[in-house]
């Protein structure tokens, strides 16, 4: 008798998908900014700032295997809310290098631009606070942001941007 494997007659359903590995090989901060106005301009009284950030977030293909770089870009700017003086502006570059399998093609893009950065954004988190602090100002402690939602807006934002083109052709 010859030694065959053993069968259950759905090969498909044998092939169970491996399952999602991710491992974060190295973060560093590519770029970070920090200047302090209201120390140069030397604006007077008590001042209560109006807080504003931006996030942009940006994936690209490393030349090794299944390595990804996800670059989150902050910019934070404070303005006092009464005069509208910028008080500081902090611009922040943080990068991750991941290593990412087993992720179908079709959801590379939403993985990379959506887990990624949930990944690195507590370390940003701690740079952005201890920066203010040490630039002079209550520490920054930024509220969670939801990844999701920001590809989802994304998403939206270039889908009428594509249908505005096609109506203006």
């Amino acid at each position: 008798m010859a030694d065959t494997p053993e069968t259950t007659g759905n090969g498909a359903a044998e092939q169970q998908a491996a399952p999602v590995k991710m491992n974060v090989m190295a973060q560093f901060v590519r770029d970070l900014s920090f200047e302090n106005i209201l120390a140069q301009k030397g604006v007077q009284g008590d001042v209560q700032p109006d807080v504003q950030v931006q996030v942009n977030l940006d994936a690209k293909k490393r030349t090794a295997d299944h390595q990804y770089e996800v670059i989150m870009k902050l910019q934070v700017t404070s303005k006092a809310k009464e005069s509208g003086d910028t008080l500081f502006v902090l611009e922040l570059e943080y990068a991750g290098v991941f290593h990412v399998e087993n992720v179908p093609d079709e959801q590379l893009h939403p993985f990379l631009l959506i887990e990624c950065p949930r990944m690195i954004f507590p370390f940003v988190r701690r740079i952005v606070s201890d920066v203010t602090r040490d630039g002079g100002f209550p520490p920054l402690n930024l509220e969670t942001i939801d990844f999701l939602q920001l590809y989802r807006s994304e998403l939206a934002r270039r889908n009428s941007e594509q249908q505005s083109e096609k109506a203006d052709a």
